[in-house]
């Protein structure tokens, strides 16, 4: 049975925002997210049974860990277990043979019987059976494998079936999550059956067929009492230490560090509670990158059950930043106010234009008394990463088509579109009255893309930032000991972020106009990425003029998705109803089609916000760009040649054919060459070839 190792690992937090404490959330997509620890079963991690074929006798494996969960795999499938038996070593090749054996091998030795009136005399399942694997080392040209030496799948005893091989300890594991649901529902005062016909029904599995039983959850809560519940004062004056020797290293930081700075609050007895703190890299990057923060509060503490905050900004590589952590002893408004002031605090007062969260009343209520000014965003994908828990038990086969259209939904761009469409998607699938609908609706004005499009957010609601998120959460939520580790760990990971020198790319040009070259000449690599692609999708669009400096962009096969673009020449503004610049910062496809309409050479400043400028960099690249000239030349002879090549192969299928075929042989070959990053290529319009 195992148990909750006393250290202290981050988990998500699996509280529902909708309040009720009997509901909880397991986040889609946590096999890649959470943190991994050692209570999640093998099993899990291996390949499906179908794949596992039966051992023999020469079969090499990596590892020896490899071959005892392919052994373990196969002994399910066949309906036994295993476990190690004898291992063998050397001084010089260490261990160089393991033995695997059915788990009813060998027999009990007699033990000494207890000095009490009654002894318990267990009876023993083991008799003597035959069936083993063992393994042997060997070192093929410098590196170790291990092969099968000796196999027997030979048995003297019955197999089990599949409905009852579960049922055998050693692939009775209790995961994570559920070890947290159990001690929840515990602490509520359910009994130990009512929590397995709970945990049943959250699964949607028929009553026996968790992968646990009875018994294993009445010895996990058993061991937890005994070492959570009967030991508080221990666990509580360990805390202590821990927070103390955390303010220490705090300290010490800001003799390193002459612009870090730590907050914390004490109770009563004068025991700490909340600690937070920033570096100074992250105050100085906020001057240019702190329009738009990330506050993350999605994992906790095991140990105790603090809750973590990240501050997260993005740089103008789209890049995710640490601004500062906290650490909070509950989720009250109060926790989340304290935190805030003191985030204000650390920048001298100044306030993001928006800041991002997940779902959390709490949090809702502590942003609007402390950052009135401030737009409140709740991340969409916090919102999709809780539709399984919330709709999957309930809609049971719709479910997912049902997800598919509400992502549909909560992207439309028009209120009165959302709210109807929001009404009818309900209603269609029954679950109007759900009290997560309710939840959702209530809070529309802080999620839907509908309400929040106006919103200043610099592409932050993309999935390359919130992977950069989540980058770094996997590289601070590794198990620590301690506070204090957990804080070295959190000043690496941020020192890395701000230290590394990437070597700037040298973007090609796509459309060939004055626009784009003079676009690449100012915003960074990402920005203007995002800038090109407008780019070349607004040669699609057609723009009418409407007269008084207005014009209707429309797509020249779409009928929907008009936008107007309205074009102020006295002060050069442009204004697009789609808003896409002053969601992200970067000008839009209609904005872009109606400058070059105007045979605008170049973009006006004032669409080059700060922010996504080359030269706001947080790390200056000691890597200079090479001259553009080159490769100007370049672009523009491929775009001469690709246009020549599409309209002659389009006469006739026979030359499409034969383009096609080997343009792709082509692009293989090309993908094969090797690459010089040193070498400049001295390419010009009249080196190339005509067909």
């Amino acid at each position: 049975m195992a148990t909750k190792p006393l250290n202290n690992i981050w988990i998500r937090r699996q509280q529902c925002p909708c309040g009720d404490w009997k509901c909880y959330i397991k986040y889609q997509g946590d096999d890649q997210t959470t943190v991994r620890s050692e209570l999640v079963t093998r099993d899990s991690a291996t390949s499906s049974s179908d794949t596992i074929f039966t051992p023999y006798v020469g079969q090499i494996f990596k590892t020896d860990d490899e071959a005892f969960d392919y052994y373990c795999n196969f002994a399910r499938k066949n309906g036994f277990s295993v476990r190690k038996a004898r291992s063998t070593e050397s001084q010089n090749l260490g261990v160089y043979r393991r033995d695997f054996v059915c788990y009813r091998s060998g027999f009990n030795q007699p033990r000494k019987k207890a000095n009490v009136e009654h002894p318990r005399d267990r009876k023993s399942v083991r008799c003597g059976c035959d069936a083993k694997l063992y393994l042997t080392k060997e070192v093929v040209d410098g590196e170790s494998q291990w092969y099968v030496s000796q196999f027997s799948n030979v048995h003297n005893h019955e197999l089990l079936e599949d409905d009852q091989v579960r049922l055998l300890p050693a692939y009775r594991k209790i995961q994570e999550s559920d070890q947290e649901r159990i001690l929840l529902l515990t602490k509520a005062g359910f009994p130990v059956n009512r929590i397995l016909k709970v945990l049943e029904l959250e699964k949607g599995v028929q009553p026996g067929q968790l992968p646990f039983i009875e018994k294993d959850v009445r010895n996990f809560v058993r061991t937890c009492k005994k070492t959570v519940q009967e030991n508080d004062a221990l666990l509580t004056q360990k805390r202590e230490i821990d927070m103390l020797a955390l303010l220490e290293t705090c300290r010490v930081a800001t003799q390193r560090d002459d612009g870090f700075t730590y907050n914390y609050t004490t109770d009563e007895n004068g025991k700490i509670e909340n600690v937070s703190w920033a570096y100074g890299d992250s105050i100085r990057a906020f001057s240019v990158f702190g329009d738009v923060v990330t506050f993350e509060t999605t994992y906790r503490s095991i140990t105790y059950n603090m809750l973590l905050g990240v501050w997260f900004g993005i740089d103008n590589q789209g890049r995710a930043f640490l601004l500062g952590c906290v650490l909070l002893q509950d989720e009250t408004s109060q926790s989340f106010s304290w935190a805030l002031q003191a985030f204000i605090q650390f920048l001298r007062g100044n306030h993001p234009q928006t800041i991002v969260t997940d779902i959390d009343s709490g949090l809702r209520n502590a942003i609007a008394t402390e950052l009135p000014n401030t737009k409140h965003v709740i991340c969409v994908w916090h919102v999709l990463s809780k539709l399984s828990s919330w709709f999957s038990l309930s809609l049971g086969l719709q479910y997912p088509e049902f997800k598919t259209e509400f992502e549909l939904v909560c992207h439309l761009e028009n209120i009165e579109d959302f709210e109807n469409q929001w009404n009818h998607l309900m209603a269609r699938f029954g679950i109007e009255s759900d009290k997560h609908v309710s939840l959702l609706f209530s809070y529309r004005a802080f999620w839907p893309v509908a309400y929040i499009r106006g919103y200043f957010l610099a592409r932050t609601m993309t999935i390359d930032y919130m992977k950069s998120v989540d980058k770094f959460m996997k590289n601070i939520l590794s198990p620590h000991s301690s506070f204090k580790n957990f804080f070295e760990q959190v000043s690496v990971a941020a020192s890395v972020a701000f230290q590394n020198k990437d070597r700037v790319p040298n973007l090609p040009l796509k459309t060939c106009l004055p626009l784009e070259e003079h676009a690449r000449s100012i915003l960074s690599p990402y920005a203007f990425n995002a800038l090109q692609q407008e780019l070349v999708l607004c040669m699609q669009y057609a723009a009418t003029d409407m007269a008084n400096g207005s014009f209707l962009v429309r797509h020249y096969n779409k009928l929907e998705g008009e936008c107007l673009v309205i074009w102020i020449p006295d002060n050069e503004q442009v204004h697009c109803s789609c808003k896409e610049y002053e969601h992200s910062g970067i000008l839009c496809r209609h904005s872009l089609r109606v400058l070059v309409l105007k045979n605008y050479f170049q973009i006006p400043e004032k669409y080059f916000p700060l922010r996504w400028r080359l030269d706001s960099s947080l790390v200056i690249s000691d890597d200079q760009i090479t001259p553009q000239d080159n490769a100007d030349e370049c672009s523009e002879a491929f775009h001469s040649l690709t246009s020549t090549l599409y309209s002659e192969s389009l006469i006739s299928k026979e030359r499409f054919n034969y383009v096609h075929r080997e343009l792709t042989q082509v692009v293989e070959i090309v993908r094969n060459m090797p690459v010089f990053d040193e070498v400049t290529l001295d390419l010009a319009p009249n080196n190339v070839s005509e067909l």
